[in-house]
């Protein structure tokens, strides 16, 4: 099926630790990214997940945008950044939420692991209520099967069905 990614994100360091009341820790360089390289079993290059053993089975996230603008309609705010959600992938023209198994992205194979729950910190980042509105609508986290490069625009998600 014909896709988008319409965001990258890899950022080195997580920005959101402590209280979200005191907001999110700046990140030394802009996390939007053109492209990402994606290594097998590892994650992005240059992402704070990268190679750690506690996030190989979810160093990958993927949320649909379209989720991200019901949330924003719902709302009643303007439509967000994507790479706010920092989400590693944010795609339009896929049910992200409802990717199981394996599937290919854009000719890198990943396998769903579980969702990417929201956390409290979305009301921060995103808008105030934006944590419970994302509730079953956070994406999910993967595991890269497979190396490659994925970049903005156009691609292809094969569901392996």
């Amino acid at each position: 099926m014909q896709v988008e990614i319409v965001a990258l994100m890899a950022s080195p360091i997580h920005a959101f630790e402590g209280r979200p009341s005191d907001g999110p820790r700046p990140d030394p360089e802009p996390p939007g990214r053109a492209s990402v390289e994606v290594r097998a079993g590892l994650g992005v290059v240059g992402d704070r997940y990268f190679g750690h053993p506690a996030h190989r089975r979810a160093s990958v996230t993927l949320i649909a945008v379209e989720s991200l603008e019901a949330v924003a309609a719902e709302l009643g705010v303007p439509a967000f950044d994507p790479v706010l959600a920092r989400r590693t992938v944010v795609l339009r023209g896929a049910d992200v939420d409802g990717l199981a198994g394996e599937f290919t992205l854009g000719g890198v194979r990943f396998r769903a692991h579980r969702p990417a729950n929201p956390c409290a910190w979305m009301d921060q980042a995103l808008a105030p209520g934006a944590f419970r509105a994302l509730r079953r609508r956070g994406g999910i986290r993967c595991a890269p099967l497979t190396s490659g490069v994925l970049r903005l625009g156009p691609t292809t998600l094969d569901r392996g069905e």
